[in-house]
Formats: structure tokens, C-alpha cells, sequence
């Protein structure tokens, strides 16, 4: 007898008294809550917290101010706060570009639901940072022929949202429809492509931003779209933002 079928004899046997002799007699289950009635572990609360007052030490100092209360539905196909956002993605994602294509960012386009909180008058921190975008998206810049820049300006047209653009102007009818779009201060050149910043998370579909996918060229800039934001911040000491005509209705 060869020790193959002893050892397949044995697995056998053995599978066979488990299945006989093992069953479930009950079952119970308790639903624990995770609050602060629960006494955290005194080792680990002593262990982290040199590392916890340092992290909030440093996202709650100050390193601008903002004169207003900024609210990204405080207008109607433009607000003060997408536009803050779009022009300082311009900003401080154009040298980046420029360095590594010798090219320019002609457009920026964010969306508005990735705007995550407001801004409250008064100083502003590294954690306004993190609430206004909490999630790790980076910058990437994508090149667009004029007809993918055609099927964004549709896109706005219907979706009659204050999504966040710089470096277009766009005016609509009564009824939302397109009227005309600048670039750069000229008629959009269908026969041209352009340089559109955007995230990552919209260059592959999200928010059904689908003109973003399969554009001619993808350029990642590693620059996280939430540290943008802090670097402007302390580069310009106060925040200026107003609404402007880069996306307005007229007759």
C-alpha cells in the first residue's frame, strides 16, 4: 500500500469526523459602539500623543486670512470659491507644466462637488486645506482637441453648475445655451488642441465628465490638488475672490 492512498485515507477519515462530530449550537453577536465611553489603552494614548499635538499644532497655524465668508453656492454659474480654486490650480500647477513641456495650461476645470467645505471669515489654516479637499487627488494636465473642448462646453451647458474653470469665459443664452466661449482671450479653434488642468479623479469619468477620457496626452504634474491649495495659501497672506463673467446667463 502506497503512502499516497494511506495519506488520502487519512484526510478522508479525518474530514469525515469533523463533519460528524463538530456542529453549531448557537450563535451570538453584541453590536460594541466606538465612542468616547470606551477607555483608550494608556501605552498607546501615551505613545501617540507627542506625534498628535505636533500634527495639530501644525494644521492650526495660521498662514492666511480671508476677509469673507466663501461658500461654493454663494452664485449661480460662478462662485468666489470655485474661482479661488480654479485660478490658483493656474497658479500654482502653470510653472510646473511650463518646466517639464515648455507648453502652458490654456483651461482649468474642477467640479463643484469636489469643493468639500466653505471658508469662514478669519484666519485660515493648513486644515482649511484638508477640509477643502480631504481626499488625495492630484493635478494632472490633459491635452484636448477642439472637439473634446466643444463636448466640455456641452457638458456645462447642461449641467447649469458653478463646476469651478479658469482661463475660459463661457456665456450662455436664457435657456443655457452656449452663446460663446473664449480661451486665452480668442474664439475656441476647433481645429486647435489645448491643455486642460484638471484631477485625476475627473480625468477618468468622474462627476460624468467623460470628454476628460482618452484625451491626446496625459501630463502628471505630482502635485496633490490639496497641497496646491495650502501653497497658495501662504504665498499670498490674504485671500482675494470675488464672482466674476467667466461663466455668466445673459439675453
Amino acid at each position: 500500500m502506497s503512502y499516497r492512498f494511506l495519506y488520502v485515507l487519512f484526510l478522508l477519515t479525518s474530514l469525515w469526523a469533523c463533519k460528524n462530530s463538530i456542529h453549531t449550537t448557537s450563535i451570538k453577536g453584541d453590536i460594541i459602539p466606538i465612542d468616547k465611553t470606551i477607555n483608550g489603552d494608556p501605552e498607546i494614548i501615551a505613545y501617540i500623543q507627542p506625534y498628535a499635538l505636533h500634527l495639530n499644532q501644525t494644521l492650526d497655524s495660521v498662514i492666511a486670512y480671508n476677509p469673507n465668508n466663501l461658500s461654493k453656492k454663494d452664485g449661480k454659474l460662478n462662485t468666489a470659491l470655485g474661482n479661488l480654486m480654479a485660478d490658483l490650480v493656474m497658479v500654482q500647477a502653470n510653472p510646473i507644466f511650463k518646466s517639464r513641456t515648455g507648453n502652458s495650461i490654456d483651461i482649468v476645470l474642477l467640479n463643484q462637488g469636489g469643493i468639500r467645505s466653505g471658508i469662514g471669515k478669519g484666519p485660515v489654516t493648513s486644515r482649511t486645506g484638508f477640509e477643502l479637499m480631504p481626499f488625495e487627488n492630484e493635478i494632472i494636465v490633459v491635452e484636448l482637441s477642439g472637439k473634446k473642448i466643444q463636448e466640455m462646453l456641452t457638458y456645462l451647458e447642461v449641467a447649469k453648475t458653478a463646476h469651478p474653470i479658469s482661463g475660459m469665459q463661457i456665456r450662455v443664452d436664457s435657456n443655457f445655451k452656449l452663446k460663446n466661449a473664449m480661451i486665452g482671450g480668442k474664439i475656441l479653434d476647433i481645429n486647435r488642441s489645448y491643455f486642460v488642468a484638471t484631477s485625476d479623479y475627473l480625468q477618468q469619468g468622474g462627476d460624468n465628465m467623460n470628454f476628460f477620457k482618452e484625451p491626446l496626452h496625459i501630463y502628471e504634474l505630482d502635485y496633490k490638488l490639496r497641497n496646491a491649495i495650502i501653497d497658495h495659501f501662504m504665498k499670498v497672506d490674504t485671500l482675494k475672490t470675488s464672482t466674476d463673467n467667466r461663466f455668466i446667463q445673459i439675453p
